[in-house]
């Protein structure tokens, strides 16, 4: 059966960021993710998760000045100092909150930027991640991002990812598989994830076209999801969507998922 988490900066976002937790437990989630919580206590987000039974599935790290464009800073030379302060800002979150994996974007390309120097920084950067977030028992993710949604993103395609991965050759650096970007770029998804499901620590899942949940699109989730189990993977599955609606009104697919037998 799959283990899902509902992502509090996507979903019940009709509640302030603190009522989702409780939201998310009601509609019977056992875990729970989001982008930033940087905004918020750490100890009143511990709260959160304890008050209500949740699990922490995942966060991102600090991805630079978001509301001025950075969608990242990993692969961007001269910014290792700002790099390893970010880490060091999720790590302590991660501690707290008892998270034990970590995304970490990679960012956009800059103008006129040395591809070979943008990719030995970012391989850099995440063996310093891996070996920080290593002794906390912490995994680091990094997610490639369809070109639509992002323009100019560094990471687009699985295969770049898993190539990534391998030259920074850390037991702890696992790709964060979304199917929606993932679907947008290549298609192929359950041969893809079966090329590289090694290599996959996280899951995240929305419907293609619009990003809605899952059985608005084209995507045969039913399938999917059966083939996860089939296949053995065990880590949390991601609810990365843009509800169409209040989200309460789309989880028929959650609840009927819920409802399938064991295989």
């Amino acid at each position: 059966m799959p283990k899902f988490a509902a992502n509090l900066s996507w979903l019940f976002t009709e509640l302030s960021f603190m009522d989702r937790f409780n939201a998310a437990a009601e509609a019977g989630f056992e875990a729970v993710e989001f982008l930033f919580p940087y905004e918020f206590g750490v100890e009143d987000i511990a709260k959160q998760l304890q008050t209500n039974n949740l699990k922490l599935a995942l966060f991102n790290m600090p991805p630079g000045n978001w509301d001025k464009g950075d969608r990242g800073i990993a692969i961007l030379p001269g910014s290792q100092d700002a790099f390893e302060q970010a880490l060091v800002t999720a790590l302590d979150y991660a501690e707290v909150l008892e998270c034990q994996t970590l995304h970490c974007m990679a960012g956009l390309i800059p103008d006129d930027a040395d591809l070979f120097q943008l990719e030995n920084t970012y391989i850099n950067n995440l063996k310093l991640a891996c070996e920080a977030a290593g002794e906390i028992g912490c995994t680091i993710v990094i997610e490639p991002i369809n070109s639509f949604d992002m323009p100019g993103y560094y990471l687009n395609y699985t295969e770049q990812a898993a190539t990534i991965v391998e030259k920074v050759d850390a037991e702890n650096l696992k790709i964060q598989f979304d199917i929606y970007h993932a679907q947008r770029m290549a298609g192929e998804l359950a041969e893809t994830f079966r090329t590289y499901k090694s290599s996959i620590g996280h899951i995240q899942i929305a419907d293609n076209p619009g990003r809605h949940e899952p059985g608005t699109g084209e995507i045969n989730f039913r399938y999917l999801f059966d083939l996860l189990d089939k296949e053995g993977y065990e880590g949390y599955i991601g609810c990365e969507y843009k509800p169409y609606g209040k989200t309460e009104e789309g989880l028929n697919w959650f609840i009927q998922t819920n409802a399938q037998p064991e295989h």
